[in-house]
């Protein structure tokens, strides 16, 4: 983390705000403030993040009135010793187009408040003297202002020089005039995707950085078939588009590094829903490429529907933006859950206790056509699992150590690249699928990615083996690196093909996995070509690899993960047996989801009987107890004895009384 100021989000919550808001300082406005800030310290929150007046430049006729809200809701904080960040969208303004339009963002986007001029006051908006017309991104198309269908919205070009005055203006504005704790300046990407951007500073760029001409739209060797969605669009096989992926993503990052210069030692994230799939390079997001900028990091676990309730698709990208923030000197990480009822508030926190990350829990009720009339505000949804967490269980996740026993290599060159096996799958969705598997077999994982992979003392510095499934696209320092620790004993799983490609896309003549297979190295094995979880069953059955978990009697949908603590060893039990019941009207007003109301469990419960290793770990456990929100302020024993006689004196079998116990428990 850079600067001086620690700044550790725990128990994190949105700070919703209303329209009404703007009317500060009448009374009826500063007395909310001053009730939520208690409610907040109540809950146990330790820090609130605003949620509204997100897309910032609607607001700008009126920031003085917004601004003395804000400084007014960090004065009522700060008396608690809860830390208040500033979280806004820069590059867009609200701006639909025609009838269906209108009613669309006015039913789906009510989160953001909505504030926007109408098509004859919208040609004269201005802040700081730039006139908002004049600094949006261009449409490749037909040369109109580029607009995102996501939002309902005009995007500002990233490359426009006026537009970067503005936004730094703005900034120095707000942080002379409201004693943040930090910002999270949001969609630091381009949700128009491949419609743009034509304008002449983007032009100019990618002649400047690429030598590249930026070729007219319909010219299928670069745009490939542009029939679809936009999101289709593109031919990976021509290097310029690759090439003009790249520049879109680097514009990006050049404002995030001036807007970084501005707010110093404040700590400073960003909004990132995934990292590992390449559709996030036709918008632009690219979280490896802005880390250097970056204080804080963080997953937006998107949903407020019933298919939450299947969080082991999401383990992939929280322990992918867990290795990013470990890179970046450890980081701090939080996941953010949305939720309209309390079942789902818990079932965020539960996620990011079994991550090892803060939780930032919000409701995100403007997603709906109206308000629920028994929405309840979001320190009454998490009050009770952050009380019970500061009272039985407080393990403070950036002290805790995760135990990985295998590295799966996520291959940041096949995204960038288009790569895409026969089947058309690209190498995220085998990395996905070995996550998947682990997680359902307990077994403690951990991320490698392109830079370390490339360095031979990192991949010696651990034991764990190494998973390479699809990684096609292979640098000569990375294959270096991986003969290194091959040669000197290391372990490897390959899954072809492998290596068929360089770092920058191009076609190798004969596949770096033939020089590997040729060399006969002892620690590699080439996997048949099955999928990840019968991979993993074949190699635990040959006894070419033991979990630290294994499992003896009992229900099999708890997923179990070992963490060490300084307080000690704990054994973190996310239930994989999740079923959501849907609220009988409600529905998301963006997707059309049925809103989840509740949880319940399809597992059988009872006692979960099974032997751990803790060899290597520096602890063990004497006398443990289960906890678990579920059991208030009970500790359950936990029969716990060593089984030296079968797997050394740091092995251990626990019988674990799972019984009234739906979502999560703990064994510490």
């Amino acid at each position: 983390m850079s600067g001086n100021r620690p700044f550790i989000p725990n128990r994190a919550a949105s700070w919703w705000c209303t329209l009404e808001d703007l009317m500060w300082p009448e009374k009826q406005v500063v007395d909310r403030i001053k009730r939520r800030a208690e409610g907040f310290a109540e809950a146990g929150i330790d820090t609130a993040i605003n949620f509204g007046f997100h897309l910032r430049f609607d607001f700008s006729d009126y920031f003085g009135s917004l601004h003395g809200y804000y400084a007014q809701v960090c004065e009522e904080l700060h008396k608690y010793g809860i830390r208040f960040m500033d979280h806004y969208s820069c590059n867009f303004v609200t701006r639909p187009r025609g009838e269906a339009e209108f009613r669309k963002v006015h039913a789906s986007h009510r989160h953001h408040i909505l504030l926007h001029p109408d098509p004859v006051a919208a040609a004269h908006a201005q802040y700081a003297g730039h006139r908002f017309h004049d600094l949006c991104e261009i449409d490749v198309r037909d040369g109109s202002r580029g607009y995102s269908l996501n939002y309902q919205a005009e995007l500002f070009c990233h490359n426009n020089p006026a537009f970067l005055d503005m936004h730094a203006a703005y900034l120095r504005r707000l942080l002379d005039e409201v004693p943040v704790d930090g910002l999270q300046i949001d969609d630091m990407c381009d949700y128009a995707g491949l419609t743009t951007c034509a304008c002449p500073h983007c032009l100019e760029r990618f002649r400047r950085d690429y030598g590249r001409e930026l070729p007219p739209f319909g010219d299928e060797s670069f745009w490939g078939d542009t029939s679809g969605a936009p999101s289709t669009w593109g031919n990976y096989d021509n290097p310029a588009f690759r090439d003009w992926l790249q520049c879109k993503s680097d514009g990006v990052v050049d404002h995030l590094r001036m807007i970084k210069s501005i707010v110093g030692d404040l700590p400073l994230m960003t909004c990132c829903s995934s990292t590992g799939p390449m559709a996030l390079d036709k918008i632009g997001l690219d979280l490896e490429k802005m880390m250097p900028q970056l204080d804080l990091l963080m997953l937006e676990n998107c949903g407020l529907g019933t298919d939450t309730v299947r969080w082991d698709r999401m383990d992939a990208e929280a322990l992918q933006q867990k290795d990013i923030a470990a890179q970046m000197g450890g980081a701090p990480a939080v996941a953010l859950s949305y939720t309209v009822y309390e079942h789902g508030a818990y079932l965020g926190w539960c996620l990011s206790r079994f991550w090892g990350v803060g939780n930032w829990c919000s409701t995100l009720n403007g997603r709906l056509p109206e308000d629920p009339d028994d929405a309840k505000d979001v320190h009454e949804l998490i009050g009770e699992a952050n009380r019970w967490e500061k009272a039985h269980s407080d393990l403070p996740y950036w002290q805790g150590r995760d135990v990985p026993e295998v590295r799966l290599v996520s291959s940041r060159f096949c995204r960038v690249n288009g790569w895409r096996d026969a089947d058309g799958r690209e190498q995220w969705d085998r990395v996905s699928d070995w996550s998947k598997a682990l997680v359902r077999r307990s077994v403690g994982y951990r991320f490698v990615r392109a830079g370390e992979f490339a360095d031979a003392d990192a991949l010696r510095a651990e034991d764990a083996p190494l998973v390479l499934d699809g990684v096609a696209c292979v640098s000569d320092r990375q294959f270096a690196a991986l003969r290194t620790y091959l040669q000197q004993g290391g372990r490897a799983w390959l899954r072809l093909p492998f290596g068929t490609h360089d770092e920058t896309g191009a076609l190798r003549p004969v596949p770096l996995s033939e020089s590997l297979a040729s060399a006969q190295y002892p620690g590699l094995l080439v996997l048949p070509d099955l999928p990840a979880a019968e991979s993993l069953e074949a190699l635990i059955g040959k006894g070419a690899f033991a979990p630290r978990i294994r499992r003896l009697s009992g229900d099999a949908h708890w997923a179990l993960r070992l963490r060490v603590h300084p307080e000690g060893i704990a054994l973190h039990a996310m239930s994989l047996a999740l079923e959501a019941e849907a609220h009988p009207t409600l529905k998301d007003g963006y997707r059309g989801e049925a809103v989840m109301s509740r949880i319940r469990s399809a597992a059988s419960g009872g006692k979960l009987e099974c032997e751990i290793d803790l060899g290597g770990l520096g602890a063990a456990w004497s006398a443990p107890v289960l906890k678990s929100p579920e059991l208030g302020g009970e500790s359950r024993p936990v029969a716990c004895r060593p089984v030296s006689a079968e797997g050394g004196p740091e092995r251990f079998r626990l019988t674990i009384d799972m019984s009234g116990i739906t979502v999560y428990g703990v064994v510490q």
